[in-house]
């Protein structure tokens, strides 16, 4: 499951790569900072692309939390959702069904730009975290949902079983987030897009070949360690753990 993520680039550079402008320009400063680790876990304020609004980078909390909640009742949600993953990801193979995901999938799919993100790898009963970037330090565009509580937009990112690529990663639970390849990146936005098409999408494997995945800090599990450093990308080698 993807719950780790980083987003170093500044909003320009979203806006130029997405051909989309910030929706609240006062909160540009606050987008420009580098986020080297962003924990799904303490439901950080992200950027996403709606497809309500596709020209938009929209702030957007991470956690996607049902439709007919009110804005004063996201904290209480999240601490009673943690027990079911905290919304932050979403398997695709109940895209259709679940209670959640069923009232957005035709019409709010959205992408979620992140520099890199983490998964887990076991070797011998410890967990090593890995960092996958795309090589070019491209941004990479993972395919999201959203809910619109009141006026906060709330999203998840979808998950499906893992490439093989991914599997000998996360050898535990073998799933991985949705990579969209950037030619269909517009494509997962369109209103027409009907059930076949979003499937055919999510089936779609990212090019891995433009992917660069290593491992990093331990300390990124740690939760009283500030991890949201720039040294927290930074690659650190483990005896015996190769993939």
């Amino acid at each position: 499951m993807c719950f780790h993520t980083s987003q170093t680039k500044k909003v320009v550079e979203l806006e130029n790569r997405y051909d989309a402008s910030l929706s609240d320009d006062e909160a540009r400063d606050a987008y420009d900072i580098p986020r080297y680790h962003l924990n799904g876990f303490s439901h950080p304020d992200m950027l996403i692309i709606p497809q309500e609004e596709p020209s938009v980078l929209a702030p957007s909390l991470w956690g996607i939390v049902p439709r007919n909640k009110k804005p004063e009742q996201l904290s209480n949600y999240y601490k009673e959702a943690v027990k079911y993953g905290g919304g932050l990801n979403a398997q695709s193979e109940k895209l259709f069904d679940h209670f959640i995901y069923k009232h957005s999938a035709l019409t709010r799919r959205c992408i979620v730009p992140v520099t890199g993100f983490f998964e887990p790898h076991e070797y011998k009963n410890k967990k090593y975290p890995f960092h996958i970037k795309h090589k070019n330090n491209d941004v990479l565009s993972l395919a999201g949902l959203y809910t619109l509580v009141g006026s906060v937009v709330t999203f998840t990112i979808l998950t499906k079983k893992a490439s093989p690529l991914f599997a000998k990663i996360h050898n535990k639970k073998n799933r991985q987030p949705i990579i969209l390849q950037k030619d269909f990146e517009q494509e997962w936005l369109k209103d027409d897009l009907n059930e076949n098409g979003i499937k055919e999408l999510i089936n779609l494997n990212f090019n891995e070949e433009e992917l660069s995945t290593y491992t990093v800090s331990r300390d990124l599990f740690q939760i009283k360690v500030n991890t949201d450093t720039e040294s927290i990308i930074d690659e650190v080698k483990y005896d015996g753990v190769v993939i």
